[in-house]
């Protein structure tokens, strides 16, 4: 396996080059990066753009270790506004073709939500009428992403929406092609059970793995703390990750918390991430 870092994880005023070069002082072998709508990797991206963002990568003997976005909160592959589920939908198809350019195989997609927690004022979309849109959504997406050999990696977020290992692996069953699959959080899935069970249940489905830690006991977003410092079996998992045969990146997705210690998150999350491969 690999060991990934988030863009969100550094400093958002730095640039990329010097993201690429703090992640590979800090041991990570690759940095996933982030489709914003604007910036660096946004609508008005070019190919030569983000070939260029590639070869700075290259340079720096690093690896892009996936595309993520939080622009799918804001217009919701869900939303009863068509016009926000459409930029919702135009985000996804224009990150299928930045990620092919930049040579990545999956990019992370939120496939909606019955409600968004940290948004208070955000609707609530009826379970069923939620399943209905995303469904309709990332169909229409399906045949693109065949196309660009790029994994639409739908990721179990605390959403309301698909709530079951089970449930998930329906859904992208449904889609009947292999370029759907699952972004897996870790961290994500103590809220409601456990990872060890989701792992094997979603299989060969799981197309890139994030990573971050929970304490059950405080059950709202303050219980995400360091890796290692919170409930998750990380024997478990990555005896699980194993036991599908999972050797892409493992991606730990930490807001930085180290306000006195420059990137401090990431030599927290790197020796945690050594700690858990040696498992």
């Amino acid at each position: 396996m690999l060991k990934g870092i988030s863009r969100w994880s550094l400093p958002p005023d730095i640039p990329l080059d010097e993201c690429f070069r703090r992640a590979k002082q800090a041991g990570f072998d690759g940095l996933e990066l982030s489709f914003d709508g604007e910036g660096d990797l946004g609508f008005s991206t070019t190919q030569a753009e983000a070939e260029s963002i590639r070869r700075t990568a290259d340079s720096a003997g690093m690896r892009i270790a996936g595309l993520a976005t939080g622009f799918l909160w804001d217009h919701s592959l869900t939303a009863s506004d068509p016009e926000v589920r459409g930029k919702g939908i135009a985000a996804v198809d224009k990150m299928l073709d930045i990620a092919a350019w930049l040579g990545v195989d999956a990019i992370l997609v939120v496939p909606g939500s019955v409600d968004v927690f940290f948004l208070p004022d955000a609707e609530v979309v009826p379970y069923d009428t939620a399943y209905e849109r995303s469904r309709d959504a990332i169909a229409g997406l399906v045949s693109k992403a065949e196309a660009n050999k790029v994994t639409i990696g739908l990721e179990n977020v605390w959403n309301k929406f698909l709530l079951s290992p089970l449930e998930l692996r329906g859904f992208i069953d449904s889609f009947g092609s292999e370029r759907v699959g699952s972004y897996f959080d870790v961290g994500n899935t103590l809220l409601m059970g456990y990872p060890e069970h989701w792992i094997p249940i979603l299989g060969k489905r799981i197309a890139r793995v994030h990573v971050k830690d929970f304490r059950k006991a405080v059950g709202t977003a303050d219980g995400f703390v360091d890796l290692g410092e919170g409930d998750v079996n990380w024997s478990a998992v990555m005896g699980a990750l194993r036991g599908i045969g999972y050797d892409g990146f493992v991606t730990a997705e930490m807001i930085p918390a180290y306000k006195h210690i420059p990137d401090g998150t990431l030599y927290a999350a790197s020796r945690a991430l050594d700690g858990f491969f040696a498992l």
